[in-house]
């Protein structure tokens, strides 16, 4: 199972793109406290189009509460990382993995990352850049996972034909 784990996320727009994510792949969105904004808000609404009432969710107190609920492979996107989010094994479709992302302004705190400096990763890119917006890293992210599992319960195909489908000849 792939899990998504959000500490302390501040921007709306980004957490309803995220959710938008988890339900196109499956994947279970872990929410740490405190949060930015309201999951009533609109702009959650918006950013997950009519999308956000199917995503699987659960709110923590905070990263106490979450490590206390959750086992399985912790694996952190943080600058403080030196390798690349590629360069792990995520094949196993029996393991929880679980992907951390921090807050927007200033990422996930040193003294979480420390027991798990080997799970530290960076996305690689140019030095004009010092960090992909958090949304699109978790996608990367997700998919390089699931690429690594064969896409386990994922169409290749659009669920339902539009008057424009075109079909292979």
């Amino acid at each position: 199972m792939i899990n998504i784990v959000l500490f302390e996320p501040e921007i709306p727009v980004n957490t309803g793109n995220i959710m938008r994510t988890c339900v196109a792949t499956g994947s279970h969105l872990h929410l740490i406290k405190p949060l930015g904004f309201s999951l009533e808000s609109k702009y959650i609404k918006r950013s997950g189009v009519n999308y956000v009432d199917k995503c699987k969710y659960t709110v923590y107190e905070n990263i106490d509460d979450f490590f206390e609920k959750n086992k399985g492979e912790y694996y952190f996107l943080t600058r403080y990382g030196h390798k690349p989010h590629s360069s792990f094994d995520y094949s196993d479709k029996e393991k929880n993995y679980y992907f951390f992302f921090g807050k927007e302004s200033t990422g996930i705190p040193p003294q979480i990352l420390k027991p798990y400096i080997d799970r530290c990763m960076r996305m690689p890119m140019t030095s004009d850049v010092r960090a992909l917006n958090v949304s699109n890293a978790v996608a990367i992210m997700t998919y390089e996972a699931l690429r690594q599992q064969g896409y386990p319960n994922l169409l290749f195909d659009e669920p339902h034909k539009s008057k424009y489908f075109i079909e292979e000849s």
